[in-house]
């Protein structure tokens, strides 16, 4: 009966329009007013502080602002260019691009709107001035992004395992198989549409344009294994490799590609 109700005022605060953070917070205040038991209101605000203070928790603004580094920092271009260099003459041309870019670029960020914001902008361009049509576009870039949550360093990853205690790097390694999957079945996808609507794709890259590609992507492509292989090896903790991230990102920003 009490979790009915407690249903149910959760339930009218929505409809009548209470942002869901602000009625959750007021279900569980007025849950708790209504126990009468007001030790349980002086402890409410010191857990909501408590669920804050994570050590683990500090990776998630590092990640996102390693991702914003880079796509400032011209970063995200040397990533398009090198994915397109490698696959943009298969079919589905740059729709393909944009889910390799993604991959690579989801192993920098961890964040699914770090992705449709850095590498979305220029891939969504670059298809529509290539002849795709401009809500197929966007959908690629939206559907590719999000990769972005699964392949680690994964910011719901780094969530989960600090408010339950699983470990963080075996949560990282059990993203892999997922993320590779859903690449996977994105650019099978892309390639049958692109053979159903006679898609464009690129013209063959010579091996010149591809070593050009790799040299000039070479440091953002370090960026995955230096965050995933230290902390998966244990050479340091999440909120350390997300700070490594951030001066690895700030150092080709402003020192080498600036």
């Amino acid at each position: 009966m009490v979790t009915l109700l407690i249903f149910l005022v959760l339930l009218v605060f929505i409809m009548i329009n209470v942002p869901i953070a602000v009625a959750l917070g007021l279900t569980a205040v007025l849950f708790f007013v209504g126990l009468g038991n007001s030790s349980l209101l002086t402890m409410l605000p010191q857990r909501m502080y408590a669920s804050t203070t994570g050590f683990t928790l500090l990776a998630i603004p590092f990640f996102i602002l390693a991702g914003n580094l880079m796509n400032t920092g011209g970063v995200t271009t040397r990533i398009f260019r090198f994915a397109k260099a490698v696959i943009g003459h298969v079919p589905g041309g740059l729709g393909q691009v944009c889910v390799v870019a993604n991959v690579i670029f989801s192993g920098m960020s961890g964040s699914a709107i770090a992705d449709a914001a850095g590498l979305g902008q220029i891939l969504h361009k670059a298809m529509v001035d290539n002849g795709f049509k401009p809500k197929f576009s966007a959908a690629i870039v939206a559907s590719a992004a999000t990769i972005g949550p699964v392949i680690p360093p994964s910011i719901p990853f780094v969530l989960y395992g600090a408010l339950t205690g699983v470990s963080v790097s075996k949560l990282f390694l059990a993203g892999f198989i997922p993320g590779a999957l859903m690449a996977a079945a994105m650019m099978a996808a892309i390639a049958f549409l692109a053979k159903r609507y006679h898609l464009p794709r690129e013209k063959r890259a010579d091996l010149k344009e591809i070593t050009t590609s790799i040299k000039d992507a070479f440091l953002p492509l370090l960026t995955p294994v230096i965050i995933i292989g230290g902390k998966i090896f244990g050479c340091f903790t999440a909120t350390e490799s997300a700070c490594i991230a951030v001066l690895y990102a700030a150092a080709l920003s402003m020192l080498v590609y600036r």
